[in-house]
């Protein structure tokens, strides 16, 4: 049986597509998530891959997670750049509410996390953890969107770093096929199928796309419109 890899793009709150992506792989492709050798992703698509691979049965825990973290940060004055809220201890909060206790020794070498150094502004792709608390640590910095989710990079081996979707949003690996999956619509596997597109893409990140829909997407990773977001999931 051939295997493959599966990638989930850098998405904010747009995870939420994700989520709505891997439930359905699981409920109608069982045999095909299976099949799966090795799960990618950047920012909030390496928190879904981390689930799909670890904890599949906490998907559901997981949209819940979503929309309440969601609605939290909406009551904000200012969102998550309000000064009093700590958006990285309620994501952390989430994360270790989901993962099992040896979440790092089913990730290892099988899960790829994109994170950027502060310093060199390159991209790293994360596929050993030598513990639950370093996993963590790389999904955090993987998230970490600079001043939108606080003031200081993620500390991980000595070095600082944050949302690896500034210089990898859609991780593709280097050995066998990976299918790809992300809520912007584009040349994407699994992807929201627009009426109407353009026949150009502009690459940001490694991962393309430009049409008016796409535009409206961005506007909500930020700003969580879930009733439009849901709807294609």
């Amino acid at each position: 049986m051939k295997h493959f890899n599966l990638s989930f793009s850098a998405a904010g709150f747009l995870g939420i597509y994700h989520l709505g992506a891997a439930s359905a792989l699981l409920k109608h492709g069982p045999k095909m998530v299976k099949r799966v050798k090795c799960f990618a992703g950047a920012s909030a698509g390496s928190l879904v891959a981390t689930v799909l691979l670890t904890a599949p049965d906490k998907i559901k825990e997981s949209k819940e997670f979503l929309y309440a973290f969601s609605e939290d940060v909406r009551k904000q004055k200012v969102g998550a750049m309000t000064p009093t809220y700590d958006f990285m201890k309620n994501l952390r909060g989430g994360i270790e509410s989901i993962l099992p206790a040896n979440a790092h020794e089913i990730a290892e070498h099988r899960l790829y996390v994109s994170i950027t150094n502060a310093k060199s502004r390159k991209n790293c792709l994360v596929s050993h953890f030598a513990s639950r608390e370093e996993l963590i640590k790389v999904l955090l910095a993987s998230s970490y969107v600079p001043l939108y989710a606080g003031i200081k990079a993620i500390d991980y081996k000595g070095e600082k770093w944050f949302d690896g979707g500034f210089t990898d949003s859609l991780p593709l690996l280097p050995t066998g096929r990976t299918i790809t999956v992300s809520p912007f619509s584009g040349r994407i596997d699994i992807c929201p199928q627009d009426k109407t597109h353009w026949d150009l893409y502009v690459t940001f990140a490694k991962h393309s796309l430009l049409s008016k829909e796409n535009a409206r997407r961005n506007r909500n990773i930020k700003f969580h419109q879930w009733k439009a977001i849901s709807s294609q999931c």
